[in-house]
């Protein structure tokens, strides 16, 4: 039991291999890992003599050009929390700090030269100046050595960039030269003997056999464990999630499948873990058989992670809405260049791991690494050209014109690459090809991600059409990428450290004046804001819900006041916000004051319909719901903000007005005290009609209608005579004038049928036509008509000329011409 108990804690201490990879990597390489506990700094009651020290050493060591690079890591470490505790001591005392101020600001200013004050005044105005300055003294000392020790952490960093840029561009052997591979040939063959010669010391040894046959149980199980999850296992599990693709929903299924599938990458992984474990209670490896077990976990991570990349964004069976629309053929051939991709950084992990540490001279470790950058260089080239056959679609979404960019980069990494590292560059060309290659599975991620939180909101939703192309979905997807920056920064050679000094600089804020604003500020305002925001929607709920209907406020009013609480609690709550944020903004007086007049210009129209709306709310001359007419738009009136005014027309269109216009115009409110309106319809009879019946009928006609107010009665007016009949109106009022159109047509309509009983004659237009010179009209129309020689009529000549004389002498608007003999 014992046994087991030691061998799981092993299994356990492998499985954290991945995480302490860039540790491992630290010491292969050589380094120097600091040990011991940082020292603890007191917030409180700083030392600054131990500061002082601690600065004194730091700018030796920075100094010294022999430090080391770990050593300089560990330096600035230690100043990142001095600098941390030094910003927090510079707030010390603000309070009362904040308190003396104030009580100084009570006693008034100091007196001028030459002037006097009471006695006690004086007084006191010298005693609490002096605690004044004995409070202000801590946070003073606090931001001078603030300001060290962000100098000195400058210096470190810039430093390290030097170092590193000059590791980058540093030039080897030409791994291409054929004199170099002798040497590269030894430096192989002396690895793989001292690999050799410690298993077989490690066999020779009684102990170490004894050891191994009495843990042969437990390798075999963890052989046979390793075997089933790395072959079987990762098979079985592949062919499962492809089953899974035969379900109902589309969404559903996808998500079940990509889940389903990660067990791809974690069973095998497991297995590759069995292995390392076995390998360790096998005692065969010695010290570099121990450092290659410990990496194994890693390597085999990377491939199957590659394989199942590969699989999710090269499926075997092509989706609707596929990010690549790709071929079968070309599908099958990016998942073999996405297990290579794997195989290629798993190699340079374990050749890494087998010869960094016994310090090769640089052609060994180029010819090494030649061959391994040159098929990354060739893989990258070609998953290039992959991605660009989908060149014609790349309109079709913004998706497909970032891969086609990315393709393009990276063609370019994988030529530029090999050619660098044959020239003798080589760690240029791994800081290309392998962040490339690492880069490209974390876009990878990120595309599998972003369809993982599509298909599983939904199912929320349950709606598998819009889930994927939701806000919610869409705004996971950029908060996630935006959180990846920095994964991208450290896959390119970022340091860790700086990462966290921009996200340090970035919470520290940026001073104003007296006032550090920092992001804590901001976000203190914005949930005070919301939450006050909140409030006010809050109570003009329950106002227009619960209390107003209950009062005798018309509805205009209501809504009125409803959008006055809105804007007062919207702007309590941004001064509430400002002050619970600590924000002085007292600094920025002069700017917005002088910014504000050239905004005023800029922005007059705005103000003047905010003004105008503010105006409409507090006088109410136009409600929501009121029948009005405003520059030749007649409408209801359906909503009133600050800026604009919203009016539904007739034709259910919507027409935005300025409320300026509302304000400085000419506004005709049909309904603004009362529905009550008048209609004037117009009615013509033909001449000789007996006037007084057609009043009667008229009348008749309007005190019929149901809508028409009796009292005043309705009003028939003959208003005049026209060219072509007598003109008559009714006018009468109407209880809602809504249906002013209703009642004019019912009226009409009646007036139709009355007048056709009554036998009274609705006139139209007639035009009469007076013709001059028939008789050459006539000859004109004489070989039309008969045909018969100049000089005669004929017969049908005749008829026309009688025909035209009779119509001239019976035209009643001009007089009959004289007959014209004159031919």
């Amino acid at each position: 039991m014992r046994q087991f108990a030691r061998w799981l804690a092993l299994v356990l201490a492998l499985a954290a291999a991945p995480l302490a990879a860039p540790l491992g990597a630290q010491i292969l390489a050589g380094g120097d890992v600091a040990a011991g506990p940082d020292p603890v700094i007191d917030t409180e009651n700083l030392n600054y003599d131990a500061w002082e020290a601690m600065a004194g050493r730091a700018e030796a060591e920075i100094a010294n050009r022999n430090t080391s690079t770990d050593r300089l890591e560990e330096v600035r470490s230690q100043l990142a929390k001095w600098r941390a505790a030094l910003l927090e001591a510079q707030s010390a005392n603000s309070a009362r700090i904040s308190t003396l101020r104030q009580q100084l600001d009570a006693l008034g200013a100091a007196p001028a030269e030459g002037e006097t004050e009471a006695e006690e005044i004086s007084k006191r105005r010298q005693e609490l100046a002096s605690q004044l300055v004995r409070f202000q003294a801590p946070g003073i000392a606090a931001e001078e050595a603030y300001r060290r020790a962000n100098g000195l952490i400058i210096e470190i960093d810039r430093t390290l960039r030097d170092r590193q840029a000059d590791q980058l561009l540093q030039l080897w052997p030409s791994p291409v030269n054929p004199g170099n591979w002798p040497e590269a040939a030894i430096g192989l063959s002396d690895t793989l003997l001292r690999l050799w010669d410690e298993a077989a010391t490690a066999w020779t040894d009684p102990d170490a056999r004894a050891d191994l046959f009495d843990n042969l149980p437990l390798i075999l199980g963890l052989l046979v464990v390793a075997l089933a999850l790395v072959v079987y296992v990762r098979a079985w599990v592949e062919r499962f999630s492809q089953h899974l693709l035969t379900g109902a929903s589309a969404r559903g299924r996808n998500l079940l499948s990509l889940l389903a599938s990660t067990g791809g990458v974690i069973l095998p992984t497991l297995g590759m873990l069995a292995l390392a474990a076995a390998l360790v209670a096998s005692g065969m490896p010695g010290e570099i058989g121990m450092v290659i077990t410990a990496v194994l976990p890693l390597a085999g991570f990377m491939v199957f992670a590659a394989a199942w990349l590969g699989a999710r964004a090269f499926p075997m069976t092509q989706d609707e809405d596929a990010v690549l629309p790709l071929p079968p053929e070309r599908r099958a051939e990016g998942r073999l260049l996405a297990v290579l991709m794997g195989l290629v950084l798993a190699t340079d992990l374990l050749r890494s791991a087998a010869m960094d540490a016994q310090s090769y001279s640089d052609a060994t470790t180029a010819v090494m690494s030649f061959p391994i950058l040159l098929t990354g260089g060739l893989i990258l080239l070609r998953v290039g050209r992959v991605l660009r056959r989908s060149r014609e679609l790349a309109d079709r979404s913004y998706a497909l014109r970032l891969l086609l960019l990315l393709s393009r980069g990276l063609s370019v990494i994988g030529i530029a690459g090999p050619v660098l590292a044959a020239f003798g560059y080589v760690q240029a060309a791994s800081a290309l090809i392998y962040p490339a290659i690492l880069s490209l599975g974390l876009i990878t991620l990120l595309f599998i991600l972003q369809r993982l939180i599509g298909d599983a909101w939904a199912l929320i939703i349950k709606s598998d059409d819009k889930g994927r192309d939701a806000l919610v979905p869409v705004l996971a997807g950029f908060a996630m990428t935006l959180s990846a920056l920095p994964v991208f920064a450290l896959i390119w050679g970022a340091r860790a450290a700086d990462i966290t000094e921009l996200w340090t600089q970035f919470s520290e804020g940026f001073q104003m004046g007296a006032t550090r604003i920092s992001p804590t500020n901001f976000m203190v305002f914005a949930a005070v804001f919301v939450i006050g925001y909140m409030l006010t929607r809050l109570f003009q709920g329950a106002l227009r819900t619960s209390i107003l209907p209950k009062t005798s406020m018309d509805q205009g009013g209501q809504t009125a006041l409803v959008a006055g609480i809105g804007y007062v609690g919207i702007f309590l709550a941004a001064l509430v916000a400002v002050r619970s944020a600590g924000l002085d903004l007292s600094g920025l007086a002069i700017v917005a004051g002088a910014l504000s007049v050239g905004i005023g210009f800029g922005l007059q129209n705005i103000v003047s319909n905010f003004i105008s709306g503010i105006i409409l709310l507090i006088e109410r001359p136009v409600s929501e719901g009121d029948w009005i007419e405003v520059g030749g738009v007649q409408g209801r009136v359906r909503s009133i903000s600050v800026r604009s005014t919203r009016i539904e027309t007739f034709d259910r269109n919507d027409v935005i007005v300025p409320n300026a216009d509302l304000i400085t115009g000419q506004v005709t409110n049909w309904t603004r005290f009362n529905l009550s309106g008048r209609l004037i319809v117009p009615v013509g009879v033909a001449f000789g009609s007996d006037t007084r019946k057609v009043e009667r009928i008229l009348r008749e006609i309007a005190e019929a209608q149901p809508l028409a107010i009796l009292n005043p009665p309705p009003l028939i007016v003959l208003m005049g005579f026209g060219a072509d009949a007598i003109l008559f109106e009714i006018r009468l009022i109407l209880r809602d004038v809504n249906f002013s159109l209703s009642v004019r047509s019912e009226i009409n309509h009646q007036i139709v049928e009355r007048f056709a009983a009554e036998g009274i004659e609705i006139p139209f237009a007639q035009s009469d036509v007076s013709l001059r010179n028939v008789d050459e009209i006539a000859r004109a129309l004489t070989p039309l008509l008969g045909g018969a020689p100049s000089g005669t009529f004929a017969p049908g000549a005749e008829a026309g000329r009688a025909m035209a004389e009779d119509t001239a002498n019976r035209s009643p608007d001009l007089p009959a011409q004289p007959k014209d003999d004159s031919g």
